[in-house]
C-alpha cells in the first residue's frame, strides 16, 4: 500500500465558532460536538480566533480510495507508529484517512512504515 507524505505542516485548533475557517482552502478538516469545534488546518492558515492550538503536525496520506468494508488499515498503521512511540492524529474524510504526526517524528515515522511494507511517495 503506499502512503503520500504531504508537505505542508499543520495545527489542530479549538474554535469558538465558524465565522474565520476559510472552507476554500486545500485541507479544511472540521469536527463539531455537542463540546467542541476542532478545526485542522494549514499551519498558515490557522484563523485569528483559535483559542487553543497544537502546531508542528506533518501529514501522511493513504494513497488510493478507501472502502468501508476495508477492515484494519489504521489500526495498523497506528499499530506500527505506537511501537515506534510515534503519536498519531487520525483524521478521516469519505475517500480516505490521513495520519498527522509531530514533524520532528515524521522521518522516523516514514521509516517504521517503509520497514513494516509500505511504500512512502513524495
Amino acid at each position: 500500500m503506499d502512503i503520500q507524505r504531504l508537505s505542508p505542516e499543520f495545527s489542530v485548533c479549538k474554535l469558538m465558532s465558524l465565522d474565520d475557517v476559510d472552507f476554500s482552502d486545500d485541507f479544511v478538516f472540521l469536527s463539531k460536538t455537542d463540546e467542541e469545534i476542532s478545526l485542522v488546518c494549514e499551519t498558515e492558515r490557522v484563523p485569528e480566533t483559535a483559542f487553543a492550538v497544537e502546531r508542528g503536525f506533518l501529514a501522511f496520506r493513504i494513497c488510493g480510495e478507501l472502502d468501508f468494508n476495508l477492515v484494519g488499515i489504521i489500526a495498523r498503521i497506528t499499530e506500527i507508529l505506537a511501537e515506534g512511540r510515534i503519536g498519531v492524529f487520525i483524521v478521516s474524510t469519505f475517500r480516505t484517512d490521513y495520519i498527522l504526526v509531530k514533524s520532528i517524528q515524521q522521518d522516523q515515522a516514514a521509516a517504521l512504515l517503509r520497514e513494516a511494507g509500505y511504500r512512502i511517495v513524495e
